[in-house]
């Protein structure tokens, strides 16, 4: 079997509410996806989604080899982008790629990915994260209730602007996620929008009202002295990485002990995943990947990972035109019996939609604002660019 090919896709997901954090926030809720689809001199094709950035660049570097020998293949495609550096955007690209291969060998072996991966276990443990900074109280209650009734017992909030608005939130989060436990699990994500005494001062305060079990990107992600210190002055556990592409921009905070959740953003793709988690083990430090629903197939990988702890999920349904083989019950994602990732396209259906949005938009998460982590006082989540200002 030989990659001859590929062909992307554009698609959106319609997320029925504003998505976002500290940074911004996307008001339409709809957001683009992408989709790429490997394809093989025997029509076998793999499917990956996530970022496709600088595909048609790094394709030559797999093209006309055996699919089903990932981890080398995955080195060469590390190899190809050896001047831009093991860093950035380009990771989208060989993530995208990487899945695409992984979803391929699972196919050609005729197994489920969390099968051929060595899980034993179909079930991902997982926590509920609404990316609510925009939405109101009562809409976040609705949501925690909904992710509540599918037996959820942890949450993260977006905050970071105002101390006293996060620990009313955080009691609303918790409340919404009692039905099934005294003690949900708490957690707060500040998404890299403190400097280190900001952070403790923050924390502090959060902690005198709520049992946070992690505070998550409190500072810049190469801040690994900050973390390390923040993390011995608080009661929190301390979790990052979810933004460090290049296995050894990790390799700081593992040797320092400057995180006490080793995050993966899900968009880096299985191969990462699978390489960061094991380079965690031998620190005895937990996992967490981010953000399944822009690269669901790394729910299979996790499942086959001995120190992961818990997944985020963001959502209940599918990008347009994508179905993915997987429910969320009993607190999780428990992954379905399709061959490979269990990721199906419509590619008729696609075509003819053409709703589009973009994470990148100025007013969007995505996009660092001026001054981040360099104010005094903190404006409202939804305050306009006049109040922030005055």
């Amino acid at each position: 079997m030989k990659i001859t090919g590929y062909r992307t896709l554009r698609t959106h997901r319609n997320w029925g509410r504003p998505v976002g954090d500290v940074n911004g926030f996307i008001a339409s809720g709809i957001t683009e996806v992408s989709v790429l689809i490997l394809e093989t001199d025997v029509g076998l094709e793999g499917v990956g989604i996530g970022s496709d950035h600088g595909v048609a660049e790094l394709f030559p570097a797999i093209e006309g080899r055996d699919p089903r020998a990932v981890v080398s293949l995955y080195d060469s495609l590390l190899a190809r982008s050896f001047k831009a550096g093991h860093i950035g955007a380009t990771f989208g690209g060989i993530a995208i790629l990487d899945s695409a291969l992984w979803d391929l060998k699972a196919k050609a072996a005729d197994q489920p990915l969390w099968r051929l991966l060595g899980a034993e276990d179909r079930f991902v443990p997982g926590y509920a994260s609404g990316l609510d900074i925009a939405l109101d109280d009562e809409a976040l209650v609705a949501f925690y209730q909904e992710m509540a009734q599918r037996g959820f017992t942890a949450g993260k909030l977006k905050g970071g602007r105002d101390a006293e608005t996060d620990i009313r939130r955080l009691l609303l989060m918790r409340d919404a996620l009692g039905e099934r436990t005294r003690r949900p699990a708490l957690m707060l994500d500040a998404n890299e929008s403190w400097h280190l005494k900001q952070a403790v001062r923050y924390v502090t305060e959060v902690e005198q009202a709520v049992d946070l079990t992690w505070i998550e990107e409190p500072l810049r992600r190469w801040d690994v002295e900050g973390h390390k210190r923040l993390s011995a002055q608080v009661r929190a556990s301390v979790a990052t990485g979810e933004n460090l592409t290049g296995l050894e921009q990790f390799r700081a905070l593992l040797a320092q002990g400057a995180a006490d959740i080793l995050q993966t953003g899900a968009v880096w793709g299985i191969t990462h995943f699978l390489r960061v988690a094991g380079a965690a083990l031998a620190h005895d430090v937990p996992v967490s990947p981010v953000g399944l629903t822009a690269n669901p197939a790394v729910a299979h990988a996790a499942a086959a990972t001995p120190n992961h702890l818990s997944a985020e999920v963001q959502d209940l349904g599918a990008p347009f035109g994508v179905t993915v083989d997987q429910e969320y019950d009993g607190g999780g994602i428990v992954l379905g019996d399709h061959i490979g990732a269990g990721i199906t396209i419509d590619e008729a259906l696609i075509r003819t939609e053409d709703s589009h949005g973009n994470w990148r938009e100025a007013a969007g998460p995505h996009v660092r604002p001026a001054r981040a982590g360099f104010a005094l006082t903190f404006p409202s989540p939804l305050a306009t660019d006049s109040e922030a200002r005055n």
